[in-house]
C-alpha cells in the first residue's frame, strides 16, 4: 500500500501524519508555528517535523517520499508558493513552500504538492469523511474565520488566481448595525466574517449591550445556554447569517451535498439548528431536499486532505 505524509500548518500549530491509501491516519506528530520567525524558519521547524515522521514510518517498514501540504494563507498550488498570507504567520507571503520544503527533505519538488489549509479540509471530508462517495460537496467552516471549498470530482475549484473558497467575504445583509456594515478582518465592510465567525458572535453580543466579561464566542455561548437573552439573540444572527450564506452558495453551485465544519458547527444545536433553518429557507425548490452534514473528521481532515493531493499525483 501506497503512503504519504499530509501536513496541516496552521497559524499556531502545525501537524502532520502518515496516511495510507485508504485515508486512514496511523500516527501523527505536532509542533507550534513558529508565526513570528519568517518562512524559512517555518519550514525548517516543518521538515523536522516531517523527517521524524518519515523515519517512524521506516521502522515500521513503510517507505514516505510524498508530502503533501494544507497551507493558511493563499497558496498557488501550480507553483507551491505562498502568494499571500495575514499576519497571523509573519513574512510567510512569498514562501516557496513546496520547493523549500523539498530541498529540506532531499525529494523531488514533484513529490511534494500544496493548497490552501481549507481546500485540504474539503478534499479530506470528500474523500473520506461527511462527503465520501459523493460527486460533488461544498464545505464551509464557521470558527476564527469563514472559509470554503467546492469539491468536484475530487477536486477542489481553486479559482484562476488561487483564492476561490474565500466564501466569507461577500455581502451579508445580518452584518450591519445601526444601518451601518459591519467592518471586516479583510478590510472591507458588511461580509458574512464580519458576523458569522466565532470573534463576529462576539462582537454581535457586545454591540447588543452584552458584558465585556464574555472573552470569546465560547462564553457568549455560554451565557446563551444559561438563557442570557442577549447572548440567545447574537448566537441565533451569527447561525442565521452563516445558513443565509451557505444556502446562497448551495443555490449558485448546485452541490451534492453541503458539509458544514469549524468549531461553531461543533457547538452543537443552539448554533445548528437556526443555521440550517436560515440555509433551508434560502435553498431554490430544486435543492430543498439537498444532504446538509456535519464535517467527520475533525482535526484530521486537512492532513488525510493534503496527503490525499499526492496520493494522486503521477509523481
Amino acid at each position: 500500500m501506497m503512503y504519504a505524509i499530509g501536513v496541516d500548518l496552521g497559524g499556531t500549530k502545525t501537524a502532520a501524519g502518515v496516511v495510507s491509501a485508504a485515508g486512514e491516519v496511523l500516527f501523527t506528530e505536532a509542533i507550534p508555528t513558529l508565526n513570528r520567525a519568517g518562512g524559512g524558519a517555518i519550514l525548517d521547524t516543518t521538515a523536522v517535523l516531517v523527517s521524524g515522521l518519515r523515519e517512524r514510518a521506516a521502522a515500521e517498514g513503510m517507505s514516505i517520499g510524498r508530502v503533501g501540504i494544507g497551507s493558511a494563507g493563499v497558496i498557488d498550488a501550480g507553483r507551491g508558493v505562498v502568494i499571500s498570507a495575514t499576519d497571523a504567520i509573519l513574512g510567510w507571503a512569498g514562501t516557496e513552500l513546496t520547493g523549500g520544503l523539498a530541498a529540506r527533505l532531499g525529494l523531488d519538488p514533484q513529490a511534494v504538492r500544496a493548497v490552501n489549509d481549507v481546500h485540504a479540509h474539503a478534499l479530506g471530508e470528500a474523500w473520506a469523511g461527511a462527503a465520501a462517495g459523493r460527486a460533488s460537496a461544498l464545505l464551509v467552516a464557521f470558527g476564527t474565520g469563514v472559509g470554503g471549498s467546492f469539491v468536484l470530482g475530487g477536486q477542489p475549484v481553486l479559482g484562476h488566481r488561487f483564492v476561490g473558497g474565500h466564501v466569507g467575504h461577500f455581502a451579508s445583509p445580518y452584518a450591519f448595525h445601526e444601518g451601518a456594515p459591519v467592518p471586516c478582518v479583510c478590510g472591507g465592510a458588511g461580509h458574512v466574517e464580519a458576523i458569522a465567525s466565532g470573534p463576529a458572535i462576539r462582537g454581535t453580543y457586545l454591540r447588543l449591550g452584552g458584558t465585556a466579561d464574555a472573552p470569546d464566542a465560547r462564553a457568549v455561548f455560554a451565557l446563551a445556554g444559561a438563557n442570557d437573552a442577549t447572548a440567545i439573540k447574537a448566537v441565533g444572527i451569527g447561525a442565521g447569517a452563516a445558513g443565509q450564506a451557505v444556502g446562497g452558495l448551495a443555490n449558485i453551485l448546485d452541490p451534492e451535498v453541503v458539509v458544514v465544519s469549524g468549531g461553531l458547527s461543533d457547538a452543537g444545536a443552539p448554533w445548528w439548528r437556526p443555521m440550517e433553518r436560515a440555509l433551508r429557507a434560502e435553498l431554490l425548490p430544486a435543492l430543498a431536499d439537498i444532504p446538509v452534514l456535519p464535517a467527520k473528521l475533525g482535526n484530521a481532515a486537512a492532513m488525510i486532505g493534503a496527503a490525499r493531493l499526492v496520493l494522486t499525483s503521477p509523481s
